[in-house]
This record gives C-alpha cells, sequence and structure tokens, in this order.
C-alpha cells in the first residue's frame, strides 16, 4: 500500500521542469519529483551521518578513501569472476 499523498506547489526553472517532465514516463512529473526529493533526503541524512562521524573520528583522508576504493573494486572483480563461472 502506498503512503498518503498531498498536493503541493513548487516553483522551479522552466528548463528544469521541462527536462523532468521528458524524462518522467509513464509515472508522470509528480513521481519523478517525488523520487528525486526522496534521492536528495537521503543524501542530506547522509551527509549529516558523515559530519557526526568525522565529529567523533576525524575526517577519513584520501589514503584511506583510495584503500576502500581498491577494495571495492577487488570485491567486484571477484565478484564478475564468480559469477561468469557458476
Amino acid at each position: 500500500m502506498s503512503e498518503p499523498t498531498g498536493k503541493y506547489s513548487i516553483t522551479m526553472p522552466r528548463d528544469i521542469a521541462e527536462a523532468a517532465r521528458s524524462r518522467s514516463g509513464p509515472s508522470g512529473l509528480s513521481a519523478y519529483v517525488a523520487a528525486a526529493v526522496a534521492r536528495q533526503i537521503e543524501r542530506d541524512n547522509l551527509n549529516e551521518l558523515i559530519q557526526v562521524a568525522e565529529a567523533e573520528h576525524g575526517p577519513i583522508t584520501d589514503d584511506e578513501i583510495q584503500a576502500l576504493r581498491d577494495q571495492l573494486h577487488q570485491a567486484r572483480r571477484e565478484q564478475a569472476d564468480g559469477g561468469a563461472a557458476a
């Protein structure tokens, strides 16, 4: 069952509105905008978590970020290799 909805009036630049309308597909502009706002809220929440973590533990270094990216790429390669053999 879907969440209750409300009707809102928003203002945005015409070119953005028209681009969104052209990409909204069969679900319509309202669903497209709602999905975009939901993604932005997720990003805002993640940024808040990062700020809290950095305040407690200090900022993550570029070397730490690169090490984690390397681990992710390696895991993806292993997954792809294992998936191809299966």
